[in-house]
């Protein structure tokens, strides 16, 4: 009970500040201005996939068990198994489907009002960031990425979803 009168205390007192002022500052930084922030890689554009056990191939070849990316090729035909950016293995594609309610969406004019004002709002927050040194705000795009094994066919299944794509490859292991 003390716990709960105490923190409502601190909370109505009108000199109090239970948060921060804003802008933070740090040590004299003021946050988004260190190293740490400025010169860090940029996230990745493909998806992580997780490869748990080793794979191996009929002639000797392995994948070994770690943190993939995967890469959807341009003519959409293969899957490109990547590691740290260099190509490990091609797995031919099986299905492609692409979100054809996203395009008749984008084409609604209610949709790109508001695409538009998010458009406005991330350019001002944008001449912002980069006063301060900050990388720009883009949008979010999903991606997913798994693996599964099939056991009728004794075949590797992996499932890629980037944006309104989605593909399946397959391969022997």
């Amino acid at each position: 009970m003390f716990e709960g009168m105490y923190v409502e205390k601190v909370l109505t007192h009108k000199y109090i500040r239970p948060y921060p002022q804003q802008p933070q500052e740090t040590a004299g930084y003021n946050i988004g201005s260190q190293a740490i922030y400025r010169y860090s890689l940029k996230d990745s554009e493909y998806p992580a996939l997780i490869i748990p056990d080793p794979i191996y191939d009929g002639s000797g070849g392995i994948i070994k068990p770690g943190h993939y990316e995967v890469a959807l090729s341009d003519s959409m035909e293969f899957l490109i198994l990547l590691e740290s950016k260099k190509p490990i293995a091609i797995i031919p594609v099986i299905k492609v489907e692409e979100d054809a309610t996203e395009k008749v969406r984008l084409n609604n004019k209610k949709v790109k009002k508001e695409l538009k004002k998010e458009k406005k709002l991330r350019e001002d927050t944008n001449k912002k960031r980069a006063k301060t040194g900050m990388p720009p705000d883009e949008p979010k795009i999903f991606t997913e990425a798994s693996l599964e094994f099939v056991p009728d066919g004794e075949y590797y299944l992996i499932k890629y979803q980037k944006g309104t794509i989605k593909a399946w490859g397959a391969f022997k292991g």
